[in-house]
């Protein structure tokens, strides 16, 4: 099997399980963004402590499974937040305290907004699940359509310096299609507002590719070809979500901005 092949039949098993998760929604997803968000930390900081370092020990990890267990049971965004954020506050100055670095921090925060962000934005309604939708769809096609024209267009490196592979064409074509997937999405689902859907979408497929040269970067820093090993012709669960989590959070501030925290999504997708 070709690594093209291997690639495509671990997408597939993979969107097919955040699919059925996304369907049933409340305590499964909140699972699966749990299962996230300790993962991505748990690559993040394999990547990032040098192999000989004590660092902080095992808090980061410790704080993490607080989150974890919070986002869990489903606490409100009035919770999480402020949690989140004491929580980076406490790693932060404790690798001040302890002089090592605040890539801990940083991961925690990381890991910790991607897996809120999804949660909060998938709700327990029809609204939230339609707004999971077309991420998934506007983040899918992104990929799909950069990886593609970029191949058969070629042309200038869009950041050499980062990632070396990908194109300026791959860009404009993962855009276009990440567009066009996200308006015949919110058309599906009987969205009204298409116009404000389609430029909704054109950011999060810029935020998304964007998060892709991200986790590119953070890999490059620290001499990392891969996030890690879990997912057959992917690497890491990094590797296959860091586009998606930085969407995730794009559109869930959109949605608090247009409705509210707990409910970003009724703010897009009126019920």
């Amino acid at each position: 099997m070709s690594n093209l092949q291997l690639r495509v039949v671990s997408a597939v098993v993979l969107a097919a399980i955040a699919l059925g998760l996304t369907w049933l929604g409340g305590l499964s997803f909140r699972l699966l963004c749990a299962a996230m968000s300790a993962v991505i930390f748990y690559e993040w900081t394999r990547m990032s402590r040098p192999v000989a370092a004590t660092g902080l020990g095992l808090l980061p990890e410790a704080l993490l499974l607080v989150f974890v267990g919070a986002l869990v049971a489903g606490l409100p965004a009035a919770w999480l937040l402020p949690l989140v954020i004491a929580l980076v506050v406490i790693t932060a100055v404790s690798a001040q305290i302890r002089a090592t670095t605040q890539w801990d921090a940083s991961g925690l925060a990381y890991a910790a907004v991607s897996g809120l962000s999804l949660a909060l934005l998938r709700d327990g309604d029809r609204s939230g699940l339609v707004a999971i939708l077309f991420l998934f769809a506007v983040v899918w096609a992104t990929d799909i359509f950069a990886y593609f024209v970029g191949r058969a267009v070629g042309g200038p490196k869009l950041a050499p310096s980062i990632s070396p592979g990908k194109t300026r064409s791959g860009a404009l074509g993962g855009a276009a299609g990440g567009v066009i997937a996200g308006l015949l999405l919110a058309a599906a689902a009987g969205a009204g507002n298409l116009g404000v859907l389609g430029l909704v979408a054109l950011v999060l497929s810029i935020v998304s590719q964007a998060g892709d040269l991200f986790e590119s970067w953070v890999k490059r820093r620290h001499g990392r070809k891969d996030s890690g090993v879990l997912i057959p012709g992917h690497g890491g669960v990094m590797d296959r979500v860091d586009g998606l989590v930085a969407a995730a959070l794009a559109l869930y501030v959109i949605g608090w901005i247009s409705a509210t925290a707990d409910h970003p999504a009724q703010g897009l997708f009126p019920a």
